[in-house]
């Protein structure tokens, strides 16, 4: 919804404030509308719609469905209650309710297992890493975050469809310990034999250079469109953590390029029967 809105108001040539004005609103309230910071009401999307030239009716139609349904949803999430929004980053919040409509999400991870995949003692973990980062009230609320997240996700009518790409780095580095690891490449496995998740390992000995960024998610929005050559912009998002920092990028032309450079990643990496004998070993291994 909110890329929705401020692509049509960019192609109107419209600013926040020229919105802002028509529509007797405070700046502060489109700001927060396009951020997804908060939903807009149905009575408010009519002649915002109307002012930003949303004309076909199938597609206000289904924006107003959609505004309805986000205002219900909202006021239901758990990442909405006062504790979490409090101990939450907004990038996190964001990224929580795009993973509520995606359809399919690409990983790329060089430190860790991603969050989705997670089992609640490789978690808590990975957070102790951060510990001089973080206050113990911040860190039990991202660990309960991302034990709903997960549920979210795995318990969803239509499941999200996970495609990982992890290095071999990951593999080796045991966080907490030999047997919390082997627990942990266990339910991957489980996962992946579940076709819950597709997962690649990108080899020490691959000849294509890793990305710059230790690690993002692009999650799509809707059908999958393929980026092509002539500049075509899949419709995604990308969040990116940074230890204790994320932020979601709402740039298609930036999850275009990132998506780009996945695909090559994943052709590079070791394939899915490989991977798991690979998993497999290094679970004997811990055990």
């Amino acid at each position: 919804m909110r890329l929705v809105l401020r692509e049509a108001r960019e192609a109107a040539g419209y600013t926040q404030l020229d919105v802002a004005e028509q529509m007797e609103w405070s700046l502060s309230k489109v700001i927060r509308i396009e951020n997804g910071d908060v939903t807009i009401a149905p009575n408010d999307l009519r002649p915002l719609l109307n002012y930003l030239n949303v004309k076909d009716r199938a597609q206000v139609a289904d924006l107003l469905a959609t505004a309805k349904i986000a205002r219900t949803r909202q006021r239901q999430a758990w990442y909405q209650k006062p504790e979490f929004r409090e101990h939450l980053t907004d990038g996190l919040r964001r990224l929580i309710e795009y993973e509520t409509e995606a359809t399919s999400v690409y990983t790329y991870s060089v430190f860790h297992i991603p969050a989705l995949l997670q089992i609640p003692s490789y978690s808590s973990a990975l957070i102790q890493m951060w510990r001089d980062d973080l206050t113990d009230t911040q860190r039990h609320y991202r660990l309960e975050a991302r034990r709903l997240r997960r549920e979210a996700v795995l318990e969803r009518s239509h499941p999200l469809r996970m495609t990982v790409v992890l290095d071999e780095s990951v593999f080796w580095r045991a966080v907490g310990g030999p047997q919390v690891f082997a627990d942990q490449l266990e339910e991957v496995l489980r996962l992946e034999e579940q076709q819950s998740v597709a997962i690649r390992m990108f080899p020490f000995t691959a000849d294509t250079g890793l990305s710059y960024d230790a690690g993002f998610d692009i999650l799509f929005l809707g059908d999958e469109d393929e980026a092509t050559e002539t500049g075509d912009k899949i419709n995604a998002v990308m969040y990116r953590e940074t230890g204790a920092s994320d932020e979601v990028i709402e740039d298609k032309a930036l999850a275009t390029r990132h998506f780009a450079r996945y695909r090559k990643l994943w052709e590079a990496a070791t394939n899915e029967e490989e991977t798991v004998d690979f998993i497999r070993k290094r679970v004997r291994e811990l055990r």
